[in-house]
């Protein structure tokens, strides 16, 4: 064993020094929430179709009733690994998380739907197949999950800028090609739709309650094993 030892003295000086540290972080995170809430909201002019359940929905009517709106950005199209039949091996680690939490959010004022760009008929399939009750839409051929993946028109047109134009892998993303993930918000008020919020990549490590988890394990997240994260129902075919 490499690892630091020490008598039960030195872990609890040790560990009420970091609860400082967290308390600080947990501050700071309330700090960020409020600034996150405070960005203006922009209206969205462009008019969305979405293959649901029920039928054809126009963005204000996904809202359900409510004034706000979550919408997981899924990566479920012809770039993903396991196409036609599932969705993005990450994404569905996520969703696995956001399954259970969905359900707690209504009573708030807040609709979460997940969109992606497959036929509404694989997502239901797939969506049965490893058991979530969150309501998952298709923009089709539509263009909703490039719209809020960049935000301007010279990125739109050439595929680039993902999170905000952050470099990491520009080199290797096309979002005219490939669908990533993300989370977005938007408000609904007197009848217009507004966005107020999206973000990406690590941005989304919040949303999965197994980060989380492993965060606090001895050995934190360490390096991937080959094949992890699986699709939850693939553990079972022979993974260690």
């Amino acid at each position: 064993m490499d690892h630091a030892t020490g008598t039960r003295e030195q872990w609890l000086a040790a560990r009420v020094e970091l609860l400082a540290a967290e308390k600080e972080l947990t501050r700071r995170s309330d700090e960020l929430a409020r600034t996150r809430q405070a960005l203006p909201w922009v209206r969205v002019e462009k008019e969305y179709a979405f293959d649901t359940d029920e039928g054809k929905k126009t963005l204000a009517e996904l809202f359900d009733g409510r004034d706000q709106l979550l919408v997981y950005h899924f990566m479920f199209g012809p770039t993903v690994d396991g196409w036609p039949e599932a969705g993005c091996p990450g994404c569905s680690y996520t969703a696995d998380s956001l399954d259970g939490a969905a359900v707690h959010l209504p009573p708030r004022g807040v609709t979460f739907v997940a969109v992606s760009s497959a036929p509404l008929e694989n997502l239901q399939a797939y969506k049965h197949r490893l058991g979530w009750s969150f309501p998952w839409v298709s923009q089709g051929a539509g263009d909703f999950n490039l719209d809020f993946s960049v935000f301007t028109e010279e990125e739109r047109k050439a595929g680039t800028g993902f999170n905000f134009g952050t470099p990491k892998h520009a080199d290797e993303i096309d979002l005219r090609r490939d669908e990533l993930h993300g989370l977005s918000a938007f408000a609904l008020e007197d009848g217009v739709v507004y966005h107020s919020y999206s973000t990406y990549d690590r941005g989304t490590d919040v949303l999965n309650s197994t980060w989380q988890l492993l965060d606090r394990t001895p050995k934190g997240r360490g390096e991937d094993p080959e094949g992890w994260p699986r699709r939850h129902d693939e553990y079972a075919k022979g993974a260690p």
